[in-house]
């Protein structure tokens, strides 16, 4: 499900009359604050659905696919979603 395909379903399962420009406002509106909550707060968790949290990668070695040559990669940080209980059952 790609994000236009989001706001339709968003759109028919809360108010089937609603544009399709303020169906997008709300999703973005609830993306933003996922966003913006991990960002100050290190983890957003949805109860039921999941846990957005932000977590660090250490540095590691990895290898060039093309030259297969190795080479250093940094220390990063990214986020890892865990499944709520809930969604875990329904899947």
């Amino acid at each position: 499900m790609n994000k236009a395909q989001l706001i339709e379903q968003f759109k028919k399962n809360y108010k089937p009359d609603m544009s399709n420009s303020e169906a997008e406002r709300c999703v973005a509106a609830l993306i933003d604050s996922i966003i913006l909550g991990v960002k100050k707060t290190d983890s957003v968790q949805i109860v039921g659905f999941g846990t957005f949290k932000k977590v660090t990668r250490k540095a590691r070695t990895g290898r060039n696919p093309k030259t297969g040559e190795k080479m250093k990669i940094k220390a990063s940080k990214t986020v890892k979603f865990v499944v709520g209980k809930f969604f875990k059952n329904v899947i």
